[in-house]
């Protein structure tokens, strides 16, 4: 694959696949969407058009990496970017897709036979006849893990068929119903839970959320662990979905419509937006007062992470897209980086004491940004 000189290079692990190191996530281009009877789309997403549009300017900005998922506008934006892949040489794109958040009539999101036709249309939508990487979307295996294994031996005869290049899984999450369904005192250890399922699935490759707001301890911990096993990490979040370029307004929020997932999530609100605000025009005085200057900064806090590790932006705009493609430019300084954990730290730490949760009268639940 030709890698744009323009971007620097990340190899994924020991799979050995090779990407700029920032690419583009699309679960905003799926639009307005809802699953397990929560809202999990973008309801501020782009027309056909406007992502089109995007996608057309991240290739010409050196993007070679694009992640999407079955159930992301269920089907849409895997189509939106299939209309991109048609018009490019096959080689020079990496494609990411998951399965898992989407059962359709099957008894489970991971019955085998289930996860291959879910396989073939992600295949026709992107059309391609293969991935590169092919990601459990969770680790929510049913009772007693009864689909773990039927889900392991399905990834692993995609492989062998040459049907995808290689296998991802999340790293420690929470599944998104345990947080509508299970009390708090009840989850059980995620970190636990992660590494129990990684010692059987084996990936090759991690999604991990991370950013400027992350617990630095948690996030160093999950890097080490990818660093001693040689996998590739592909960060998701990195720029907190917005809120740390800040594109939210506290006075003049956007107004979220029927399946957007901003609806049960607190730190959209706007009291969380003003303490997210307040830091930012901290972290400014530091690295620079433009847009394009936060941006840097939160993309390379995360790149710092891992030799291993590239980010994937989303966007609803072609400008968001050239901005995050172009302002990456060198790294800033390991002081400079320190000093914005720091910063973000305390602001992350005043968004614990607003408390997690947010409830109204149609959701309740939440999660983290």
């Amino acid at each position: 694959m030709t890698t744009p000189a323009s971007l620097p290079q990340r190899t994924l692990g020991r799979c050995g696949i090779t990407v700029p190191a920032v690419g583009i996530g699309c679960w905003a281009i799926g639009g307005p969407d809802d699953n397990l009877g929560l809202p999990m789309g973008w309801s501020t997403g782009a027309s056909a058009a406007q992502a089109a549009a995007g996608l057309e300017t991240a290739w010409e900005r050196g993007a070679r990496l694009f992640d999407t998922a079955d159930v992301y506008g269920h089907g849409r934006s895997e189509r939106l970017l299939g209309g991109l892949v048609a018009r490019v040489p096959r080689d020079e794109i990496v494609l990411v897709s998951k399965v898992g958040y989407f059962a359709g009539t099957a008894e489970h999101g991971f019955e085998p036979r289930h996860m291959r036709r879910q396989l073939e249309q992600t295949l026709d939508n992107l059309r391609t006849d293969r991935l590169d990487i092919y990601f459990l979307h969770h680790s929510e295996f049913g009772p007693d893990d009864r689909w773990l294994k039927g889900a392991v031996e399905a990834m692993r005869s995609f492989h062998e068929e040459g049907l995808i290049r290689a296998v991802g899984m999340r790293g420690p999450h929470r599944f998104a119903l345990d947080r509508l369904t299970v009390p708090a005192d009840q989850r059980g250890d995620k970190i636990a839970r992660f590494r129990a399922v990684f010692e059987t699935v084996q990936p090759d490759v991690l999604a991990v959320r991370d950013n400027l707001l992350s617990p630095h301890e948690r996030s160093e911990g999950i890097f080490a662990f990818a660093r001693e096993q040689q996998v590739g990490v592909l960060i998701n979040k990195p720029l907190s979905q917005g809120l740390l370029t800040g594109a939210y307004d506290p006075h003049a929020l956007p107004l979220f419509g029927p399946g957007d997932h901003r609806l049960r999530k607190r730190w959209f609100q706007s009291d969380a937006v003003k303490v997210i605000d307040d830091g930012l025009q901290e972290l400014q005085s530091l690295v620079g007062w433009g847009r394009q200057d936060l941006i840097r900064i939160a993309l390379w806090a995360c790149l710092d992470r891992y030799a291993h590790a590239a980010v994937l932006t989303g966007y609803t705009r072609a400008e968001q897209v050239a901005v995050n493609l172009s302002c990456l430019g060198q790294a800033p300084p390991p002081d400079v980086i320190a000093q914005a954990r720091d910063i973000m730290g305390r602001v992350q730490t005043r968004l614990d004491q607003l408390g997690e949760v947010f409830i109204d009268e149609t959701t309740k639940g939440a999660d983290r940004p």
